[in-house]
């Protein structure tokens, strides 16, 4: 079993950054991809970044340049660097855990970009 708790989200000016956290417990070693996602209102949920056991990292077009995935090294927290913040990027973001057998998600974190 694998814990999921994000952290960081908040009200955020247009042009402004914040930092998302999401701190992974429990069956840690059999995680090989951890990700974050989003949802905005009234739209699906799409994957944002994620990072592999090796430390490889991919983007959504979107965000690349501006969003930066990356996790400590205890590998039990993964962060998401989010700056030029835009009013899209207002949603519920999401952390996600993948082991072999399972995947785990967190409970959501809202981001609001607005002036």
């Amino acid at each position: 079993q694998v814990q999921l708790v994000e952290s960081g989200g908040g009200l955020v000016q247009p042009g402004g950054s914040l930092r998302l956290s999401c701190a992974a417990s429990g069956s840690i070693f059999s995680i090989y991809a951890m990700r974050w996602y989003r949802q905005a209102p009234g739209k699906q949920r799409e994957l944002v970044a994620d990072i592999t056991s090796d430390g490889s990292t991919n983007y959504a077009d979107l965000v690349k340049g501006r969003f930066t995935i990356s996790r400590n090294n205890a590998r039990n927290t993964v962060f998401l660097q989010m700056n030029s913040l835009n009013p899209e990027d207002t949603a519920v973001y999401y952390c996600f855990a993948a082991t072999s057998t399972r995947m785990y998600w967190g409970q959501g974190t809202q981001v609001t970009v607005s002036s």
